[in-house]
Parts: C-alpha cells; structure tokens; sequence
C-alpha cells in the first residue's frame, strides 16, 4: 500500500498533555467527516476544521511506500534515536495507517502518536492515542490516553464522554478565526473546566508561538 501524505515537518507538539516536546508531524490526506473543500463545509459533520489536508501539496508531500515514509520521517527527526516522537494526523489518519506503517516507524525508533477523530478503531500498534469526538459522528474508540474535546460543539456531550476510558480528559477552545468569538470560547472553556475538575485545559501553543 502506498499512502498519500500531505506534509511532513520537525516541529514542537502543540496541543495536549504532549504538549512543548519536539516531533514529526506526518499529516494524511483527507477525511471522513468533511472533504476539505470551502463548498462542502456547511454540509459536513465536522465544520470548524482550520486545516488543509487536501492533496498532497505540503511540504514533503506526496505519495510514499512504508519504508519510505518512515525513512522520510527519521530524515526529518535527524542524528540519534533517543526520545524519537511521531504525530500521525490528518485530516483523518486512520483511513491509511496499516501494520506495514506502524512497523517501519517502530523500526526507526519511534513513540508513535495519532490525533484521531475516533470514527475508525485506532490500530493496536499506536502507542499515545489522542481522540478529538466530533458530534454528529458516531466515536467507535472510546479508550485511550487523551479525550481531546474542541468547545464549545454543538451537539457534544461531555458527560457521557467522561464514562470512557481515557487517562486524560482535555477541553480545547475552538479556534473560529474571529478574535471576540475565540475570546468567548475560551471564557466558556474555562468555566467549564473550573466546573467539571476531571476536565483540563489544552490550548493551542503552537499557534501562540508561530510554529506550524
């Protein structure tokens, strides 16, 4: 199987418990829950994505057998094998990821991680598995390490969210592109975290800092 694969960079992580430590980012094309495309977004379960994961544009793009990818992304990561980190996302990642893939990435020393919208059982080999639920769609991996929930959602309930079987339970401030409606999303966030103490906070400190 090949993959097509949107881009690949070495930056920090943003977002999340694994948030500050330094990683390749291997961003999949395409979704289940919306094509990307600005015409189709009123339409599709998930509405608020703010990312490209349309063709295979982006740098390092394209198509890529196993050990390529791989090889690609310790190209990337550079000289030692020590605390090596990859962030498999999307789009949805796991309309790709196969045994063939997990293996070449364990191969090159790596702690494999996923941002997965949770509608595709995540595969076993996943070693930090971040769910972000949509609502609208149905969630079929409700266990994990993190519960990554982008608020305010319509539709979303969090209550019932907080029976699955996730060691973290994050709440993230939808990024809407507007600055007074992202400054009430987070106040929301906030009061709800403050109100509900199993549930923290996640920002996105990659857009804070510039990076990609």
């Amino acid at each position: 199987m090949s993959y097509a694969v949107k881009e690949v960079f070495l930056t920090l992580q943003g977002e999340g418990v694994h948030a500050g430590r330094r990683a390749v980012f291997l961003r999949f094309a395409g979704c289940n829950l919306w094509s990307g495309r600005e015409e189709d977004r009123a339409s599709a379960t998930c509405r608020f994505c703010d990312t490209d994961f349309v063709g295979m544009d982006g740098e390092n793009g394209g198509r890529y057998q196993p050990s390529e990818l791989a090889a690609r992304v310790a190209a990337l990561w550079g000289e030692g094998r020590a605390h090596r980190y990859v962030v498999m996302t999307g789009g949805e990642p796991m309309l790709q990821v196969d045994d063939a893939l997990i293996e070449a990435l364990h191969g090159e020393g790596f702690t494999i991680a996923i941002e997965s919208n949770g509608t595709i059982a995540a595969h076993p080999g996943i070693d930090w598995l971040c769910i972000s639920p949509k609502a609208g769609s149905e969630v079929v991996q409700r266990q994990g390490d993190e519960l990554k929930l982008v608020w305010p959602q319509a539709g979303s309930d969090p209550a019932a969210m907080a029976g699955w079987a996730f060691t973290h339970f994050l709440i993230q401030p939808l990024d809407s592109g507007d600055s007074e409606t992202n400054e009430s999303n987070r106040k929301s966030a906030i009061e709800f975290v403050s109100q509900h103490p199993k549930w923290r906070l996640s920002l996105q400190n990659h857009k804070l800092l510039g990076l990609p």
